[in-house]
């Protein structure tokens, strides 16, 4: 179910509209949507990926028209994504061959390849930065020159920007299960009306449009001892994957004959759970289960948290909040829940003035009964 603004009162509306237009613009500030694109790229990311549309420059126009109001400009971009054609389904990506900008292990000091720190701010101090009020074209640009200048120069075109998951070492040693390739297709969530028990892949869809803020307080729940899951992260990874598309009216399957179309910059995330099973002699031993989380842009905490409760809905006969699918997956979609919260602004005369009737009735009847 979703909830909707209702019209009434064309003219109280139309005169809200323009005073909410005059508040916009009253102050003779204009911010580019170009200028959103480049400078709130956090912000911009979550949209995307609350929406399921990958677009910087959609996203970016929706959080002006909403003047920065994560939940109206996903409402926003969500609605004009309803409104595109699906020509072609994309092919399914190997995230193997990320370009990679950041990847880091927890669970590992070394690493093949390395510990990849990128840009992040875990290691800044949270300090505000005054030198931002007086910023400057003239010495951001002196700043950058001197920082393009002192980067290395890459004398083997051929190293190493590929890295392999941390997993398939372990997965070498016999350390973690490997599972057979799923060609099942995909539940389309916005296709098709979820029903519970669904499949993990609707499960994932639904995580990674989820509300930054819901997905990552879920998680921490389960952390807190709402769940029965805690992980260690074994990678984390953020860089560019490639999107092709293979036409119908081709016959070859070869990944040579397909059409690439661009490219996504992508959150990944794979944590290792420790679980207790049983071996084959029925004895209990500590294995590893993997959680997973995705989503577009660069969004760690969120991919993180996504992780922790993609593993929490697999075992669902565990009694805690966080392991109920419909509790996490019915609560975490930013449109629905805004949308269920905001319809009480909405009028509700007839269901409230019923219920003061009933009230007056029963206190005219105890009246009555007390003059008796």
């Amino acid at each position: 179910m979703a909830y909707v603004a209702v019209k009434g009162g064309t003219k109280a509306i139309e005169a809200s509209l323009n005073l909410l237009n005059y508040e916009r613009i009253k102050a003779g500030k204009i911010i580019e949507v170009e200028t959103i694109m480049t400078t709130m790229r956090s912000l911009v990311d979550q949209v995307m990926s609350e929406s399921s549309l990958y677009s910087p420059f959609l996203a970016a126009l929706a959080i002006k028209q909403a003047e920065g109001s994560m939940e109206e400009a996903v409402f926003l971009l969500r609605a004009h994504r309803s409104t595109m054609p699906r020509l072609y389904h994309s092919e399914v990506i190997d995230t193997k061959d990320m370009f990679m900008e950041r990847r880091i292990s927890a669970s590992f000091k070394d690493i093949p390849g390395g510990q990849v720190l990128g840009a992040t701010t875990d290691y800044k101090h949270r300090l505000l930065d005054f030198d931002l009020v007086d910023e400057s074209f003239i010495e951001n640009e002196k700043w950058l020159n001197t920082f393009q200048e002192a980067l290395p120069v890459i004398e083997n075109e051929k190293q190493l920007i590929h890295y392999p998951k941390v997993v398939s070492y372990l997965r070498a040693e016999g350390l973690f299960p490997t599972y057979e390739l799923n060609n099942k297709n995909p539940i389309d969530i916005t296709k098709e009306n979820i029903q519970f028990p669904i499949e993990r892949s609707a499960r994932l869809q639904i995580l990674t449009r989820g509300q930054t803020g819901a997905v990552t307080s879920l998680g921490y729940a389960s952390l807190r001892g709402y769940g029965a899951i805690h992980p260690t992260v074994g990678e984390v990874r953020y860089g560019k994957v490639p999107i092709h598309v293979h036409v119908p009216t081709e016959t070859s399957t070869d990944i040579e004959d397909q059409y690439y179309i661009g490219e996504i910059n992508l959150t990944e995330v794979e944590s290792f759970v420790p679980i207790t099973a049983k071996d084959k002699d029925g004895v209990d031993e500590l294995q590893f289960e993997i959680g997973y989380g995705a989503c577009f842009g660069k969004n760690e905490t969120k991919a993180i948290a996504m992780s922790i409760l993609d593993q929490c809905l697999e075992h669902p006969e565990v009694a805690f909040p966080t392991h109920d699918e419909e509790y996490v997956l019915l609560h975490i979609d930013t449109v629905e829940s805004t949308g269920f919260i905001s319809h009480l602004k909405l009028p509700h005369y007839v269901t409230f003035q019923s219920k003061l009737d009933a009230i007056r009735n029963v206190k005219k009847e105890k009246a009555s009964d007390e003059a008796n």
